[in-house]
Order: C-alpha cells, then structure tokens, then sequence
C-alpha cells in the first residue's frame, strides 16, 4: 500500500488504480483502555488510585503475541483497524510529562499492523471521560485539576465506579454509562468544552480550566503524533488518518431546569439523580434519590435510595497540597467548596437552587438546548484539534465524532469542514446491548424517537424480525443521510463503533455452547450495515475477554473473539468448533475439526464468526450501489456501476471470499460479464468486468451442486456436514 488513499468528490475512499475502497475492520482493542502495568481491569481495586504510577506498555497485547492477533483479524477478511489509544496512556504521571516508552511501543505495534495489510486510524478514546469516574480516558490528574476527590465519588455517587463497588461482580450491568449525568462526568465536561463562560473562577497556572485540559489533551496528541510521524515510514498509505474524541458529551450544558431529568438524559438505571441532586451530593448532603431498572419500554421507576448518609464531599479539602502536580490555582477558587456555589447556581446555606437555567445560555445569549451546544463548543474544540493535527500531517484524514445519535452539526454553515474529512458516528441496538437479550420478536426505533418522529413510543415499536432488520437499517440510513446534509456529500461515512453484547441471556451460550442469538444480532446489525452502504469498524476486539469478567471493562463482553471460547471448544488433541446446534436456520450444528493448531486461527475462540466473517467488497471498479450475504443460503450478491474508462483498465474487482463459508473453494458464480478467479490463500475473488451496470452472485455449493435453499438450507448443509 504504497499511495495515499483519496477521497473524491463524491465520498468514496480510492485506491492508486482508482478502485473504490470499502473499509470493513474492527476496534483494537478493549484491553487498551485499561492499564498493563499494575494490571487494572476495572474489577481490581488494589492500586486503583495509584493512577500516576501506570503503564500501558503492552496494550492491545504484547508485541510478540501480536502476529498471531493480528492474523487471526485479518483471516476475517478487515482490512481497516481503529487503533484505541488514551490520553491517560500518554500524560498518565503528571501534566505535560509524556511517556515516550508508550509511545515507542506504540509505533512498533503500529509497524506490525502495517506489515499485515491494514489500514488504520487513530482513536484517542474516553467513556465517561476517565477510569476514576468509571471509564476510561483522561488521566486521574485531570480530575484533580478540576477541584474533585476520585476517592470521594464512590459515597457521594459522584461516580459509580466498579473498581470501588463493595463486590465488583455485582456490579450492575451497564450503570457506567449513568456516569454521564452524575456530578463528576457532568462537571468536568462542562468545564473542558465551557469553562470559560461557566465557571469563569477556575484558573490554573493563568489558564481557565476550560484551555487548561483543552490544550493538555490536544498537546499530548500532538506529541504523539509527531513521535509518531518521525521516521516517517508509517504513512498516509497506512495511517489513514485522526479521529477527534471519542463520544463527546455535553455536561451540563443546555440544561432548562437542574431540579428535573433533562429531556435528553435517555439512560437510567440504579440511583439516578437529577442534576441539582448529584450537586448536592457533591456537596456533602444526604439525598433520598430515585432508582431505576431498564424494561421493554425503556427506564422506569422501582423505587428511592438515601445517597451519602454519612456527608462525604466530592470535592477536594481546603488543605489539599496542589504542588502534588505543580500547578497554582488562583485564590478565587476555592477548595472544599462546590464549584456551582462558587458561581452562583444554589445557595449552599439554604441548599436551594438559585439559578435552575444557569446552563441554558451562553454569556452572548445562545441558547444551547437540544444540539447547539454542539454548533459552539464542540466546533471550537474541533477546530483547535484539526488545526493541530494538520501542522503535523497536512493531508492525513480528519475523522470527526460528533455526539453520540444527535443530529451532527451543519459543519458546512459554520465554516468547520476540512479537506479529506470522514464522518464517524456510534451506533448500538441499546435494547439487546442494556438488556442483553436479543429478541426476534420485537425492537423500538430509537433513532426515530430521538428525532421526535413519534408522538408516542409505543408507535415505535417493531414486530417480526424481518421489520427489526429493516429498522435497523433504516436508523443506520437516517445517521448516514444526516451526515451528508452536516458534511456534505464529498464527506465519507464510517460507522466507527457498532456491536453486540456476547453474554446474552445470563450467559446461557458459555454453557451450552449455543451462540444462536448473538449470531442473529449481529446478522441483523450487519445487514443493517450492507443495507446502508456503510464502512464500519465492529466493537471490539479484547485479547484480554473470559466468560466470567468480559472484556475486563465494566461487564461489558463484545469481543468477537475470546480465549474462553477457545479453551472450552479444546477437545483432547483437536480443535473443534461448534456452532448452534438446536436452529437449524442459522448454520445449525456446524462444526469443525483441526489437528493443526495453527489451523485454527480463524474459528476458534471466534464468536458468532458465521455473522461477521461473510463476504464483502474489498475494493470496486466502480461504486457499489447495493451488496449483502444471504447468511441462511451463504449466498453473497453485489450490484455496482463502473464507468468505461475505469472498467477498461485492466485490474479487477476483489471481493472476500471467507473460507469459513465456502471452505475449498465449494462455490459457484454468476457474472453479468467478464471473468474472475479465486485466490484461496487470500480468500479473495477478483472479478474483471465491463462498464456500466454489473452484477456478481457468489453461491455456496455441495458436492458439485448448488445449493437449494427452498429445499437444502444452509444450515441442513451444514448439519450433515457436521
């Protein structure tokens, strides 16, 4: 891949013959969020607040076991990887002190990645803004800086945190997504995309808290970035390009009444204080608080819980040593009080709210309710990172995270568009991934309910599973479509995050070795994928996964591969894979069998590989205009348009062709003209045809004969096989 990926004029990727590039990877990895040195996953408590002291030398894995990771993904067919970094693995000891043998490990890892065909981008990635306020992202430094006591969050639920939770294998599955809008996440953010307008008091070192972590978190990127670019062997032809930060959040801003839920807080479950509560609990006050559960119809109310009886403060004392970290803080603001109070938002002599709507305008009088937030804070951010990674590397790719399901910004009205630019939205079918269940029966359109398309969610809701896929797809269109309209038409769209959860059903698969219902779930997102046309890269993969901790991160188990899976499909000296023995519609009972460890790289410990590994198109003379995998009949049917000059050319079409699905070669195809071959050891199918409309059809076949799918279906193939 020596050459520089294009974007033309109509957002597709090309490659140096011109061919259109479909991006299909995954996110590498999980484990990077999560130090190496002390090992912290985030069901350990011992060394957890000795954050200065950390290494994530060694993350996603060690550099010697990464030829066997890295061709285990790419035996997949992805050929784009979203490489997981965190501010923290940068800035971890302290303010401005970098840690170059990260980085240095870093670019050998990178260097491997690229020795294996990938493309990659950089995602400098955050939930809920740090591992001390229950995620992952910035450094414990940051939080400190910002006048809060990590130490103090778990009394005051300030955070929710597992590290701290009494029994971390209670902890409740996907509470740590509720730390967006507790005190710590909605503080912090506020500050770092508004602290200038919202709280004025809070210098450090002459610079507003807002520039203070701005600056620091562009600054190390920039670092990074540089070491990174130095020898220069690691270029455009392999690093596509930087992703702006994971998952923006808002904080406080745009909040019409802290005294109640704010109409875009969508996620509750266990206690759920609204915004004035947690700023009271902050403060020290004992607070009865509302507690939730996550049902069929969303979050509903089960009862109260009396929060921080004891009076902790979730902000640092009076006496707290700030030469710790070498700032100066300016006397104005004060430690050992609310940073609200400070600025006038609630009387802590009364504690009455005194300024419900402090959040809702900005000092010009923009009201930054529903997304503007976004159209301000956020572009000025953007712009500043942009700006930066360009002075270091003019023509990389800019790739831009707006907030999670909102409507992006007109990025092409605020004078925020940039050249060689590719939107990145998240997508989750968030009632499988917060219930972890799939359901064939029925599903809500939420991206539909979030745009108000409904006056009532009942009338979202979805019966059968063809209408789930079909509305899942529809969702997946409506982001990309809206993307055009905030970016433009010349603006690629690469769904960066999309995936399922593995430990469906009260891990019910880890038992009986059924992975029937993950496989339909992510048959269905990735027919939603196919249907709109979108590059993707899936969540996740996670060397680190077992069937009893997950992906080692908050309960969450959405790694496509897992070394539980392989132990337990280990039978004497041979590998054997079993696959959904009791549904015969999906693949049902196939299995496979390896004398040859080396053998097994692509199916065993791989979860649901019927779903995600299926054929798809490499690259295209010509533009795609619809394709997908028949994952019932292994039949994969692609339609694209090529133009005479391209289609004259003599290089062909490549599609992937997975092993896994037409193991030797047991296939037949159907061209509209021109020839192909297949090459076998790549799991590739080049295909040379003429210009104009042009259409392929792969079909799995047996024993010399095509499959019958109203007769033989693919998974009574498979059973018989077996």
């Amino acid at each position: 891949m020596a050459f520089k990926v294009e974007i033309d004029s109509f957002g597709n990727f090309r490659d140096n013959e011109n061919r259109v590039i479909t991006l299909r990877g995954i996110n590498l990895a999980a484990d990077s969020k999560l130090p190496a040195s002390p090992p912290t996953p985030s069901h350990v408590s011992e060394n957890f607040f000795d954050g200065d002291n950390v290494s994530f030398v060694g993350r996603p894995f060690s550099l010697n076991e990464a030829d066997v990771h890295l061709a285990r993904i790419k035996s997949w067919g992805f050929n784009v990887i979203r490489y997981i970094y965190t501010w923290e693995a940068l800035e971890h000891a302290g303010p401005g002190k970098y840690d170059d043998e990260f980085i240095q490990s870093t670019i050998a890892f990178l260097r491997k990645i690229k020795d294996c065909g990938f493309y990659v981008f950089m995602d400098p990635h955050q939930d809920v803004w740090s591992r001390f306020s229950g995620g992952s992202g910035a450094p414990m430094w940051t939080l400190y800086a910002a006048g809060l006591d990590p130490k103090a969050f778990a009394q005051t639920e300030a955070a929710v945190v597992q590290n701290t939770w009494p029994d971390p294998a209670t902890f409740p599955r996907m509470t740590w997504a509720t730390n967006y809008d507790r005190l710590a996440c909605l503080t912090i953010f506020t500050m770092f995309w508004a602290g200038k307008d919202f709280a004025p008091k809070c210098i450090i070192d002459g610079q507003n808290i807002q520039d203070y972590l701005q600056c620091h978190f562009i600054d190390a990127i920039k670092y990074f970035a540089q070491q990174v670019y130095e020898d220069d062997d690691l270029g455009d032809d392999f690093i596509l390009g930087w992703e702006s930060i994971n998952e923006p959040f808002r904080g406080f801003l745009g909040n019409r009444n802290l005294t109640v839920y704010p109409e875009y807080q969508k996620l509750q479950k266990y206690t759920s204080p609204t915004p004035f509560q947690a700023i009271l609990l902050g403060a020290g006050r004992a607070v009865d608080v509302a507690v939730y559960d996550f049902g069929l119809l969303g979050a509903y109310k089960v009862g109260t819980q009396v929060v921080n009886a004891d009076g902790y403060s979730a902000w640092l004392p009076k006496d707290y040593d700030d030469s710790r970290y070498g700032w100066k803080r300016n006397p104005e603001w004060k430690l050992g009080e609310c940073v609200w109070a400070q600025h006038g938002v609630w009387d802590p002599e009364t504690d009455s709210v005194l300024r419900p709507d402090y959040f809702l305008d900005a000092p010009d009088g923009t009201r930054l309710d529903g997304e503007s937030w976004a159209e301000t804070y956020f572009i000025d951010h953007w712009n500043k990172f942009a700006d930066t990674i360009r002075s270091v590397r003019p023509e990389t790719m800019l790739f831009c995270q707006t907030p999670v399901m909102a409507v992006p910004p007109n990025f092409v009205e605020l004078g925020a568009l940039r050249s060689r630019m590719v939107f990145t939205p998240h997508f989750y079918d968030g009632l499988t991934l917060i219930r972890k269940h799939w359901s064939r029966f029925w599903n809500v359109d939420v991206i539909g309910v979030l745009r108000g398309k409904y006056w009532s969610p009942v009338f979202a809701l979805r019966f059968g599973e063809t209408s789930i896929r079909n509305c899942l797809r529809d969702q997946l269109k409506t982001l990309k479509y809206e993307g055009l309209e905030s970016f433009g038409i010349g603006v690629p769209c690469l769904m960066s995050e999309i995936g399922i959860p593995y430990d469906m059903n009260e891990k019910k698969a880890y038992v009986d070795g059924d992975y029937t219902a993950q496989i339909r779930a992510l048959d269905a997102n990735i027919f939603a994928l196919e249907g709109a046309k979108l590059h993707h890269t899936y969540w996740v993969y996670a060397s680190c996964n077992s069937h009893k901790w997950g992906d080692h991160w908050n309960g969450e188990d959405l790694s496509l591969w897992s070394p539980s899976d392989v132990k337990h499909r280990i039978s004497g000296s041979q590998y054997s894979y079993s696959l959904s023995p009791s549904d015969s519609s999906l693949m049902a009972g196939k299995r496979y069998s390896f004398s040859d460890e080396s053998q097994i790289t692509d199916t065993v410990g791989s979860r649901a590989i019927e779903a995600f590994s299926r054929p798809f198109p490499l690259v295209t003379v010509g533009v795609p205009q619809e394709y997908g995998f028949d994952i019932n009949n292994a039949v994969f049917t692609m339609e694209l348009y090529a133009d005479e000059e391209g289609a004259s050319k003599l290089v062909p079409s490549e599609i992937h062709v997975p092993d896994f699905h037409y193991p030797n070669g047991d296939l037949q195809v159907e061209v509209s003209s021109g020839r192909w071959e297949l090459d076998r050891p790549n799991q590739i199918l080049r295909w040379w045809h003429d210009g104009g409309k042009q259409t392929i059809k792969i079909i799995g076949i047996r024993g010399g004969q095509t499959m019958k799918p109203e007769k033989n279906s693919y998974g009574e193939f498979c059973a018989v096989c077996s």
